[in-house]
């Protein structure tokens, strides 16, 4: 099922559609304000712009360099070329060390790599800590946003899935009473940990550490109790030098929600004492799209969510109806560069507004990025029948300018005057969730001959 299907079900509920909507309006509105108070703002996404451009295209050697300078810290480094290998050594990691209970801060790339279920399979208890992941993670939902996974949820949703979950006061939505319940569950899970398991937002090659953002503490809470932390780390994440880290992150987090910077941006380059750090670098299919010249630029994202929190598709659609790990115009163009034929749908879920490119942190083109995928689309063959032909249709009338006049005023003369029944009959596919704008008397060209004169 491709996204205009899982689409129309979001948006069936028009209640859900607008308050979500105006939920992720809200954080953009935040970031403008954000980024407003600094002067250096467009110089800052220039600067990250061309740091990840050049890292990119010297990656073998920072990973290289990085894995070096971890190495003499004590860290372990593993490599992983797919999804398989990474949940493999996690496990091998886990099983080596007898955990058999995990607490995991957020990290986009276990989603990616579906380690939750995996090591569920294999016997061990994983609990995402995150707020929004421990929420849909109750719900056995994938989260649907980079930042903020539950955004989805309304409080009393969440409150009844406490209410079953963490057996909570029977329809009490309190945000602040199911914010304390949480912690309590949460808490219990940090103090029984065997190991833990956290993302990596940024790998320094200079220094061999990494570094990770959160709002809630989590990660580092995790990561300091357990004798064992096991990080997950795209090849994307590395940047040169420790005094490049500070364009990131002031970038990052007024991307995301508009903050000045995240409220634990913690730095491990070296394990607790008696304790191991191992962080798995993966591929992933990374290295595909890496090779390719119209896409490689995607890998500049620091997954702030600020390109989903624009984009008018993403905030009436909602991030379930991609179907894809990342959702949102960035999710589009990388599950598009992964697999087209599965992810087909995936680059025309965009208006081409180009409002994602405008606020990126990264500066990547993306509205050109997904203009290219659906080009390969159709030469790929994949586009559906009936699109095709109403394409086929439409570039051929608009090749004979005689002929695009004459269909124009037919339409502006007739379909006013048309019964609804024929007009938003079962052949009008655009109609079924818009209504046919009020036509002009005049076509833009008659009325600019007349102003010519």
């Amino acid at each position: 099922m491709g996204h205009p299907k899982k689409a129309s079900k979001f948006v069936a509920n028009s209640e859900r559609m607008h308050w979500h909507d105006k939920a992720l309006w809200f954080v953009r509105e935040r970031r403008d304000l954000a980024t407003h108070q600094l002067d250096e703002w467009e110089e800052l996404r220039r600067v990250a712009s061309e740091i990840k451009t050049h890292t990119m295209d010297r990656l073998d050697y920072y990973l290289e360099e990085f894995e070096k300078n971890a190495t003499q810290k004590g860290l372990h480094i593993h490599w992983a070329r797919d999804a398989k290998e990474h949940n493999e050594i996690v496990l091998n990691l886990l099983l080596t060390h007898g955990a058999k209970r995990v607490v995991k801060s957020k990290s986009m790339l276990t989603e990616e790599c579906g380690l939750n279920p995996f090591l569920e399979k294999n016997g061990i208890e994983i609990v995402d800590t995150d707020l929004g992941e421990c929420i849909v993670q109750l719900r056995k939902e994938a989260p649907s946003h980079i930042v903020l996974p539950a955004i989805h949820l309304k409080k009393e949703e969440v409150g009844k899935t406490f209410e079953e979950f963490l057996n909570t006061q029977k329809d009490n939505c309190d945000p602040t009473y199911l914010t304390r319940e949480a912690r309590k569950h949460l808490r219990e899970k940090f103090l029984t940990a065997d190991a833990s398991i956290t993302g990596v937002n940024f790998a320094i090659a200079q220094t061999g550490g990494v570094v990770v953002c959160t709002n809630e503490g989590n990660a580092d809470l995790g990561a300091s109790l357990p004798k064992l932390h096991i990080a997950s780390m795209g090849i994307e994440k590395v940047i040169p030098r420790l005094e490049e880290l500070s364009v990131f992150t002031r970038l990052l987090a007024r991307s995301a929600t508009g903050q000045p910077i995240t409220t634990y941006t913690s730095h491990f380059h070296a394990p607790i004492e008696g304790g191991e750090l191992h962080i798995v670098i993966v591929d992933n299919g990374r290295s595909d799209t890496l090779s390719n010249s119209d896409f490689k630029e995607s890998l500049n994202c620091i997954r702030c969510g600020a390109c989903l929190n624009t984009c008018p598709v993403y905030r009436r659609s909602g991030g379930h109806s991609y179907g894809y790990t990342i959702p949102g115009p960035i999710g589009s163009t990388l599950g598009a560069s992964r697999d087209l034929q599965a992810n087909k749908t995936l680059p025309f879920a965009c208006t081409l507004c180009a409002s994602c490119s405008n606020v990126c942190p990264s500066k990547i083109k993306l509205h050109n990025q997904l203009y290219r995928h659906r080009q390969n689309v159709v030469k790929a063959g994949l586009l559906g029948v009936k699109k095709r032909a109403i394409l086929k249709v439409s570039s051929w009338v608009m090749k004979h300018p005689l002929l695009l006049d004459f269909v124009g005023l037919v339409v502006r003369k007739v379909v006013p005057i048309l019964p609804r029944s024929i007009v938003y009959s079962k052949a009008n596919i655009w109609g079924r969730g818009r209504e046919v704008p009020k036509f002009p008397k005049k076509s833009f060209k008659e009325l600019y001959k007349e102003r010519k004169k």
